[in-house]
């Protein structure tokens, strides 16, 4: 019996699965670590409705609803319910789009409000009817049309004075 539970010695070109003996339970990992990925939670709601254009990827149309918009194709749409909108480096977005926050790395042309914050990054094109609440242009990043601050939903530390 003792002779059974010892493993033979494979030969170099043998497959590891021709073993006669199983694996000892010191060879595999604790049950939990297997589980462990699908038990850590998403890191944002975002993660779990993302919605990518790949590159290659040509989309036009309406998109009505979703927590991420990953543009790294081209899309020629009207969006209007999603919170987070990034345009990759090679990514093109016309039309409009109503957000949270806006990452443009690629171009975007058409209507855009960032009603929290848009970061124009140093390969990012924004032209168009623009209304941001705060805005971050890296050096290089461009950025025309009509642009257009909206202090109504910016965070902003000046407010105008009350007159009681």
């Amino acid at each position: 019996m003792a002779d059974q539970a010892a493993p033979r010695q494979l030969k170099p070109t043998e497959p590891v699965w021709k073993t006669a003996a199983p694996p000892s339970p010191a060879d595999k990992p604790p049950a939990q670590h297997e589980t462990e990925p699908q038990s850590y939670p998403r890191s944002t709601e975002a993660d779990v409705r993302t919605l990518i254009i790949g590159p290659g990827v040509s989309v036009k149309g309406e998109i009505t609803s979703c927590n991420r918009l990953i543009v790294q194709g081209k899309i020629e749409a009207t969006l209007a319910d999603c919170p987070n909108v990034v345009i990759k480096e090679g990514g093109v977005f016309n039309g409009e789009s109503t957000t949270e926050d806006a990452d443009v790395q690629g171009s975007f042309d058409g209507k855009l409000v960032a009603r929290k914050r848009l970061i124009i990054r140093a390969t990012g094109r924004v032209s168009g009817n623009i209304s941001y609440g705060e805005i971050e242009i890296e050096r290089g990043g461009k950025i025309s049309g009509e642009i257009d601050h909206d202090a109504e939903s910016a965070p902003s530390h000046l407010k105008p004075a009350q007159v009681a």
